[in-house]
């Protein structure tokens, strides 16, 4: 059976300034350096929240070429104004590359990504949209690159936890089952759907 746990947040912004100004009010941090993304036309910016938690902002690389294709975690959908949020997560798992049909119906098509010397396996929509607006996870498989994680300054921030508000809570659980999800992740029935972290900071506790 498949497993799989919390492997990283993503706040979607228009730009990496905007998104990087949000997390510095709201959790009183700076954010690292990440990379680009050629084959999607985006880079990004990394905290560290764990051994094996990270918080990415992802935005359109102005610099770069158009995509071939449409971008990752619903980022062609943003305007130039739109205010930076946190959209989506990703779970960890392993053996991407067996993944079958149902698995991929899903939670997206198994795509190779790179940035820099990192390569992984990761679930992308075909049309860029994030899966079930963005409160089910798309799956990341690192393979034998290093956790980002890994490499990251710890400046002091910890997820506690990550809480899903969706109207249809069972739905979302039974795409965490089909996954084999274990985690800090609680999902609760709410009329709107979206995203809320706790993130233990040296500030105290921060809501993101």
């Amino acid at each position: 059976m498949r497993r799989s746990s919390l492997d990283h947040l993503v706040i979607v912004s228009p730009t990496l300034t905007s998104g990087a100004q949000l997390v510095e009010q709201q959790l009183g941090v700076q954010l690292q350096p990440g990379g680009k993304h050629a084959r999607m036309s985006t880079h990004n910016l990394l905290l560290r929240l764990g051994e094996f938690f990270y918080l990415e902002v992802i935005a359109p690389d102005g610099t770069a070429p158009l995509p071939t294709r449409p971008r990752w975690f619903g980022l062609d959908a943003l305007s130039a104004q739109a205010v930076p949020y946190l959209a989506h997560w990703v779970a960890r798992t392993e053996h991407l590359d067996a993944a079958d049909e149902r698995l991929k119906k899903a939670f997206g098509m198994i795509e190779p990504m790179s940035r820099g010397a990192l390569s992984w396996n990761i679930s992308i929509q075909p049309d860029g949209h994030l899966p079930l607006g963005g409160v089910v996870p798309s799956l990341i498989d690192w393979g034998d690159s290093e956790h980002p994680a890994q490499t990251l300054a710890d400046n002091g921030c910890q997820l506690q936890r990550l809480e899903i508000v969706h109207p249809d809570p069972e739905g979302v659980e039974h795409h965490l089952e089909t996954i084999g999800f274990s985690g800090p992740v609680s999902v609760l029935r709410s009329e709107r759907y979206g995203l809320q972290a706790y993130i233990e900071t040296a500030n105290g506790l921060k809501v993101l």
